[in-house]
């Protein structure tokens, strides 16, 4: 039965091609978004949750309850010895300290060979909880041994090549000789813990005392602890009773921990930790339903207008026998043939368009991502639920005509749906395509404001050029020298990290004024030398600079300083004594610089010192000359070799770092865009579609009008009057959503812009000119038709 529905379907369609064809070019692109948007989502959606025991594994995480509550997924460094010895609710526990991009150099007869990597930095147990699989052991070694390393295969071939790396030995960081014990299987893209060499945790000691000690007095946000719970472990309970070692072993601390275990699937997709803006998948894929939706209709719109046309046909097959139910399935079987068609130029579309869908969204997907099961079950399920939803009305619109009614061509615009019905729909369309515009321009006006809003601080010319840790001071002096001296070079300055762009913050407590105790309120540290203010222009408002001694005598704040202690100005703060860190800065406040934005604009300002201690500075800031910055470039990259001949030269421009805080946002402004365009693109082809069939069904009318006097303006009046009224329609619904929506977005900035009027114009003016031109051309063309050919042809 469905094989002879589907032989008449297609000789059904053979008669309608150009309908067919923008029907099945409406429907391709629609499911080519849907399909591109669903590989997106389905791509952060997965990680890695194969480990052996996953609904036991838990990553320990922390409130840190001051003035205001924050959250970091790390632990302090005593933290798991802690939760060991003092509870017995894990089989397990381990920490793990990660970095991102130390420099390994080989040795022996590879010592040129030079590369940036992830390290970690744990213990044995690490891989006893989480599954990494072992290929190669030197021995029975394992990672219990200070200077020893697990290494994956994709690092061992590209230092080793083809040798056997066992026994092999490397230099991190230009500091310690690591012997390689082990070779690890390749790690998904998407795991849990990211790294090319897992060195031992007691190498530690060498790189970082603080995270290696069992100190409780501060967090790395870069050490995290993993436990294996044992079976059948209430949660709410643990996280409850872990108060117990805050009281223990921060009882006086302002910065109140809370302790919480989050899950493998938590790790992933909580966003306050790090993982996955579930709500951006949400968005992306509501896109893609508007698109679908915006397709069916189109599909649904051009079906129905064609009832008349088809109306006989229906009448003689309902003579002949054919049941309602048989005339629904043949339109079924029309639709399916249709978007199967469509979904097999869709896939080609997609296939086509892959390699810059990854270009724009930093992706690596590939053809054989198409293969997956998830993705096959979404485009089979997307082709059965397209010919459903834009088959099912036309089918029963057709199916319920009375012959005799459809014989005597006495049908009514009731009989085929109705102009209401189509009306509806079309206003629909143009209501999803007015939210889709005023998202795109509300999105780009909050990111072009965050990347290009007055910061405090310059950004503009200012390069940032990584140098070795702990350098000496003298060292350090004789290279801002010679690089100061470089045609080009405007100011330099050596510091921890630049006010803004950075996650390489460090926080601490303050107590001010020799009070009692510590504020409520944490401090963020710019250490610098004192060419910091004027190399980034921050814009001093009180006293002076600091000078440099050997040890930190003198500070700089920030106003929000003053503000957060609620003084009534920041002069109040000029003289006043402070103590940071625990007591090892002990200073006086010497100048206070007005507020600039230290993080991004989804954040507030914090309040920030900025003072000299140069064995925490991490890279220099050289403002250039942008007329000569070729040169002073060049310059640069010489005199640093020079002095770090053995160190890999890295730098970056200060305002791509600070959009670089933004590419979340960028990638959903392309996204934005591009769907948005094709949205309203395949509303245009339904418009197109209508009007082609308005004209034809009414051309004995236009005929007759241009015979009575009327012009071509009056006849495209005709034809465009009523769009313009479901516009403005569509422009009321569409209005108060997007606008909800958007602001409910904007939220999630501390520094946001507002929400005007004239977006919601823009975005309805847009859909009218863009509407007046689909339909123009076939409205003139039918209105310079001669009329007494339109009139002879009907």
């Amino acid at each position: 039965m469905f094989k002879n529905h589907l032989k008449i379907a297609w000789r059904n369609l053979k008669k309608r091609k150009v309908f067919a064809s923008i029907n099945i070019l409406g429907l391709s692109l629609g499911f080519s978004c849907a399909i591109l948007i669903f590989l997106f989502v389905n791509h952060h959606l997965q990680f890695d949750n194969f480990h052996n025991n996953s609904d036991r594994i838990y990553r320990v995480v922390t409130e840190e309850h001051r003035d205001e509550v924050g959250y970091d997924a790390a632990v302090p460094p005593g933290f798991a010895k802690g939760f060991k010895t003092d509870y017995d609710y894990a089989e397990k526990v381990t920490k793990i300290f990660t970095r991102e991009g130390w420099q390994i150099n080989g040795t022996g007869n590879k010592t040129s060979q030079r590369f940036q990597e992830n390290v970690a930095f744990t213990e044995p147990v690490f891989f006893e909880i989480l599954n990494f699989p072992l290929l190669e052991q030197l021995g029975d070694q394992t990672l219990d041994q200070p200077n020893t390393a697990y290494i994956t295969e994709r690092f061992s071939k590209k230092m080793f090549g083809d040798e056997n790396p066992l026994g092999k030995t490397v230099v991190v960081r230009n500091k310690e000789t690591i012997q390689i014990i082990g070779v690890l299987k390749d790690l998904p893209e998407n795991t849990v813990i990211q790294g090319d060499i897992f060195l031992s945790y007691e190498t530690l000691k060498h790189y970082d005392r603080f995270v290696y000690s069992e100190s409780w007095g501060g967090i790395n946000s870069s050490l995290m602890c993993f436990a294996l719970l044992h079976p059948n472990q209430n949660i709410a309970e643990i996280e409850k009773n872990l108060i117990q070692l805050v009281d223990k072993h921060r009882p006086t601390s302002k910065n109140v921990h809370r302790y919480k275990l989050q899950s493998l699937d938590d790790i992933h997709f909580d966003n306050k930790y790090g993982g996955v803006n579930v709500s951006l998948l949400w968005i992306f894929t509501l896109i893609g339903f508007f698109i679908i939706t915006i397709a069916c209709i189109n599909f649904i719109n051009i079906s129905a207008a064609q009832a008349f046309t088809r109306s006989k046909e229906i009448g003689i097959r309902k003579v002949l026998g054919s049941f309602k139910q048989h005339l629904f399935w043949q339109f079924i079987s029309e639709t399916f043939i249709i978007s199967l068609f469509a979904l097999i130029f869709s896939l080609i579309i997609v296939i086509a368009v892959l390699p810059s869908f990854n270009g724009l969204f930093t992706l690596n997907l590939s053809v054989i991502s198409l293969l997956d099961v998830k993705v096959i079950g979404f485009v089979l399920g997307l082709l059965i639920f397209v010919s459903l939803f834009a088959g099912s009305y036309p089918g029963i619109l057709l199916a319920r005509i009375l012959p005799t009614l459809a014989l005597k061509g006495k049908l009514t615009q009731k009989d085929t749906g109705g102009k209401m019905t189509r009306k509806v729909l079309v206003t629909v369309q143009f209501a999803i395509s007015i939210v889709l515009i005023v998202a795109t321009v509300i999105i780009g006006k909050q990111i072009s404001y965050a990347i290009n809003a007055d910061l405090g601080f310059d950004k503009d010319a200012i390069v940032m050029v990584d140098i070795p840790e702990n350098i000496e001071r003298i060292k350090l002096n004789g290279l801002l020298e010679r690089i100061g001296k470089i045609s080009g070079v405007k100011n330099t300055s050596a510091c921890l990290t630049s006010p803004g762009g950075t996650d390489s913050n460090w926080i601490t407590g303050i107590r001010y004024n020799n009070k009692a105790e510590y504020e409520e309120f944490s401090i963020s540290a710019k250490l610098a030398d004192e060419n910091y203010i004027n190399t980034f222009n921050l814009e001093l408002i009180a006293g002076r600079n600091f000078y440099v001694r050997d040890s930190i005598t003198e500070v700089v704040v920030n106003e929000m300083v003053a503000q957060k202690l609620g003084l009534a100005s920041s002069e109040e703060l000029i003289g006043k004594h402070i103590e940071l860190n625990g007591g090892d800065i002990k200073a006086s406040i010497v100048g206070v610089i007005a507020n600039f934005h230290d993080q991004n604009f989804h954040e507030g300002i914090s309040p920030v010192f900025i003072a000299p201690q140069s064995n925490a500075f991490n890279e220099i800031a050289i403002k250039i000359d942008s007329q000569n910055a070729d040169a002073a470039l060049t310059g640069i990259e010489q005199r640093w070799k020079e002095v770090f001949s053995k160190y890999i030269y890295e730098f970056n421009f200060l305002d791509e770092r600070v959009a670089r805080q933004y590419e979340e946002e960028q990638r959903f402004l392309s996204m934005s865009k591009l769907f948005s365009g094709l949205a309203i693109f395949i509303s245009c082809l339904g418009l197109y579609g209508l009007i082609s069939f308005f004209v034809a069904q009414r051309r004995k009318e236009i005929g007759i009008r241009k015979v009575l006097g009327g012009k071509v303006g009056d006849i495209l009046l005709l034809f465009t009057q009523d769009f313009l009224k479901l516009i403005f329609i569509a422009g009321i619904v569409a209005t108060p959503l997007a606008w909800y929506a958007m602001n409910n977005w904007l939220q999630n900035y501390k520094y946001r812009v507002t929400i005007d009027w004239w977006v919601f114009v823009l975005a309805i003016g847009a859909i009218i000119a863009i509407t007046m031109v689909t339909i123009s051309y076939q409205a003139i063309k039918a209105a310079t038709v001669n009329p007494i050919k339109s009139l002879r042809t009907e």
